[in-house]
Formats: C-alpha cells, structure tokens, sequence
C-alpha cells in the first residue's frame, strides 16, 4: 500500500549540513554542561540513583523501564552524574530523531527538521527535562517513535514494522502509565480513517498487540499485587475530588495545554505570519492530516472527561507533552508550502537562538539560584560531604540509612560500593526500617551510617531512627556551592556505626 511518498531526500554536501548532526552536538554540549555544573543531584535524579541499585518488576508509583535503563547505563560507567546525564540526553535525542523520521514520511528535510526542532519550543521538553525530569522523557520519546511507526506502517505495512510498533508502545506503557491514553488515542483516530485502517487491519498486523503484551507482561503482573503503591501517589498529584469545582479543572486545563504549546505557537506566528491561513495549500498527506486531527480531537474530549466528570484538577504541563508532542509535525503537515517559505529561515534561526538559550540556562542555573538567595540542589557541596565523611571515620563501603531520598541518591554517586536506603518518614516506619537495614549490615559485618541533611529531616526522624539510646547526633558544616556572601552553610546530622561498634 502506498498512500502517500515522503519527498525524495537530496544528497548533503557534508556531514554537518545534516540537522542531526547539530542535535549530537547539541547533546553532546548537555552531557558536558551537566556534568561540569555540578556534582549534586536533583529530584528525579536522585530518585534514580536510589531505585537503580537492582533491579525489579516495579519502583513504586512509576513503571520500571528508565530505572532499567539507568542500571544498564550504571554499569558501563558508574552509578554518577554522568550516568544520568547520558541516558537523560540519549534519549531526548531519541525523541527529537524520532519526530524527525515520522517528518520524513510526510514533508521534505526541512519541513521534518522544523516538525522535530520544534519540540525544542515545547517547555516541558525543551526546558523542563533539562531541570529535572525522567520518565516524561523517556515516553515522550516513545510517543515520537509510535508516530513515526504509524505512518511509516500506512504508507507500507510491514510485519516488522508492526513488531516494532508493539514494542514501543509496550516501552511507552513501561515508562509511564499515562501512555495508554496515547495509544487509545492514536488507535481510535487511525482506525476511523480508511487509509490507515486498512493498513493496520493488514497482515502482520497482529505482531503489534503480540509483542506489547508480552513486552508489558511481567510488570503487569507485578501490577497486580502492587496497585495501591503504584497509583496512590499519582491519584493524589491528580488532585481527583468530586467535590472541588469543575471550573478549576478546566483553568489547569488550559494553562497546561498554553503552557506547552504557547511558545511554539507564538515563534511559528511570528516567523510564517499569515502564511498559515493564506493560500489553501493542500496537506501533505490528507489521511494524515485527518489522523491529527481526529487524534487531537479524543485527546481533548477524554481531557475533558477526566476534568469535568472523575473531578481531575491537577493536570500538568510534563503530563500532557507526551499527548502534544505530534502538533508542531500535524502543524508543518497541514501546511507543507511552508517549506519553502522565505521567512523558512527565521523559524530556524529561533529554533537556534532558543537552543543556545537553554544551554546557557542549564549551566548558570546553580549561580542563578544563589544569586538570588534560593539554594537550589546543586547547590550543596557533595564532593566535601564525601571527603568530611571520610574524614569521621566512614569506610565507604558499608550501608547507608538516610531521612530522604535527596540525600542517599547524591551519597550512592559519591560512595557507589555502598548500599544506601531512604527511611522517610512520610513512606514507612521509620524504626522498622533503619532496623531491618542495621540487621543486614550486621549480618555482613559491616558497620552502617545514619544520615539526614538538616533542612529536609522530618521532625523526630532521629529520635525514630535510633535503636537504642545514643545521643543526639554529630553534625557536619559546609559552605555551599555558587551562592551570595552571608548564605547559611548546608549542614548533615549523621551517626557513623563503624562494624563491631556498640549501637
């Protein structure tokens, strides 16, 4: 079957006229930027440093496939910063190749190239996976590949391109629940257009379902005796009441669905103008087109639903990028005249000068934190907490117990031959925790480290977290890293068992 002919690419002049050779080095530039800026982690980070120890069928609230990859990714080159740099940027550069590919299969180099760049405009991706963010990543990603699968399917169906498909939509499902919607959706829409129905309903067509179940499989079996733990905290973020006004759902709504596709909008209006509008020029791929459409149309009535009749308010920007990621590429598919636009060359000179921006903002944001007197994470001096650590007497290698995750993901990068736990008090019981670890420790004939960082320790955390009476514990006080003259120092409450040692 072919319903469509992606335009001929020509032949490059050299390696660097390629867009993708621009995105490694733009990655490239990332990994660097991220590593040199600091040795301290951020939140989702260091919740990977925790979670990537072993591995498990499921890691709480979120499925288990970026904390798989990170452990791969761990064992090449050390559980550090540069391990969550690499897989972090590895895979937006998937996303961006990906949408570049599913650009291809309906538009011209440039037009693909202007469908993938511009995700860069989308802040959720373009900013805030720079700041900190994971799994939103990884499943936008995978929302990438399942577009460009689709359309290459319909314009030849293959079985192994429907092999493919099932496995990246079992990946979109193991990277986060939320990617079922985006299934959903694109089934509906591609099954309600003759063209791409047709083509799914071909043969081979059964390798997809095939393959994602067995892909998602043992997790959903672990799903199943884990449902409270894996969906509890995500409901609570929700923000689902039945009793709280539907008007505040659909306000979050709109700021969600502006906040991630404002940006994009406005540079798109300001460099094409009224060449959108003007002239009726035909879409690319019709059947495509009505695929976007009918798409965006389910995405929008089951957002609604889930505001105005489950009682949803807390919709967020990162929540909703991977079901809007595709509008830049139905934008540039409706209108494929823009590729030879003269004003072509203003839409990819912000796309460049925004690029810059947020590299620029990804190595200063420490020095512009401590400015302006808001310590931000990487602020905090790690590199001096594992030296002053040493210096009381730490091995390095028997286990740490800490009050919260921040703080024994940045010690995992810093002691990586230590097993290292988070007894929080919000998660668990405290004492049973600390207890069970001590025993382990004990049992292999290590000592063990308690540790919490002033400014985040639960009140009463040590008084649970002693086994027996001891005192309180002994504190550490350090400057801080990139911050004003007359910031308070970071300071850590910690009690170092060493082996043998009365507890």
């Amino acid at each position: 079957m072919n319903t469509a002919t992606a335009p001929a690419t020509p032949p490059l002049r050299s390696p660097i006229d390629h867009p993708l050779f621009w995105l490694l080095a733009m990655t490239l530039a990332h990994v660097v930027v991220r590593v040199a800026v600091s040795p301290a982690l951020k939140w989702d980070e260091a919740e990977q440093m925790l979670w990537s120890q072993q591995l498990a069928l499921g890691y709480g609230a979120q499925p288990p496939l970026y904390t798989w990859l990170q452990w791969g990714v761990n064992a090449l080159v050390g559980p550090s910063v540069l391990a969550l740099a690499l897989l972090k940027q590895a895979l937006l550069a998937l996303a961006y190749v990906f949408m570049y590919l599913a650009g291809r299969e309906l538009l011209g180099p440039r037009g693909a190239f202007w469908a993938s760049a511009s995700m860069l405009l989308l802040p959720p991706l373009g900013w805030y996976s720079i700041r900190d963010q994971t799994h939103t990543v990884l499943v936008t990603a995978m929302a990438c590949a399942a577009w460009w699968l689709l359309l290459r399917i319909v314009r030849r169906p293959r079985a192994a391109d429907f092999a493919w498909l099932g496995l990246v939509c079992g990946c979109g499902l193991l990277a986060k629940y939320s990617f079922a919607l985006v299934m959903a959706a694109m089934l509906a829409a591609a099954l309600s257009v003759p063209e791409s129905r047709r083509a799914l309903l071909s043969r081979g067509g059964w390798w997809a379902p095939l393959v994602c179940v067995l892909v998602v499989l043992p997790h959903a079996w672990w799903l199943l005796g884990h449902v409270h733990e894996a969906t509890g905290e995500t409901v609570g973020k929700l923000q689902i009441s039945a009793e709280r006004a539907p008007v505040q759902g659909v306000a979050r709504l709109i700021e969600g669905v502006a906040g991630t596709l404002a940006l994009w909008a406005a540079v798109a209006l300001w460099a094409f103008r009224s060449a959108w509008w003007r002239g009726g020029a035909a879409p690319a791929s019709p059947w495509a087109q009505r695929v976007f459409v009918r798409y965006l149309a389910g995405v929008a009535l089951a957002l609604t639903g889930m505001v105005l009749v489950a009682g949803v308010s807390g919709l967020k920007g990162r929540w909703l990028l991977p079901l809007l990621c595709m509008v830049p590429l139905a934008a540039f598919a409706a209108r494929p005249a823009l590729q030879q636009h003269p004003r072509g060359r203003r839409y990819t000179a912000a796309i460049a000068v925004v690029a810059v921006v947020i590299l620029i903002a990804a190595g200063i944001r420490p020095w512009f934190s401590g400015l302006r007197g808001e310590v931000d994470e990487l602020n905090h001096p790690a590199a001096e907490l594992q030296r002053a650590l040493r210096a009381a007497g730490y091995d390095g290698v028997s286990p740490i117990i800490a009050a919260d995750h921040m703080m024994a993901g940045l010690l995992r990068t810093r002691f990586p031959q230590a097993a290292v736990d988070a007894c929080t008090s919000e998660e668990e019981d405290v004492r049973a925790c600390v207890k069970a670890d001590v025993a382990r420790a004990q049992a292999a004939g290590r000592g063990w480290l308690l540790i919490s960082r002033a400014d985040r320790v639960e009140p009463g955390w040590w008084d649970k977290a002693a086994l027996a009476p001891a005192g309180p514990p002994q504190t550490l006080t350090l400057p801080l890293h990139m911050v004003r003259e007359g910031t308070a120092p970071a300071q850590y409450h910690y009690r170092w068992h060493a082996a043998g040692a009365p507890s």
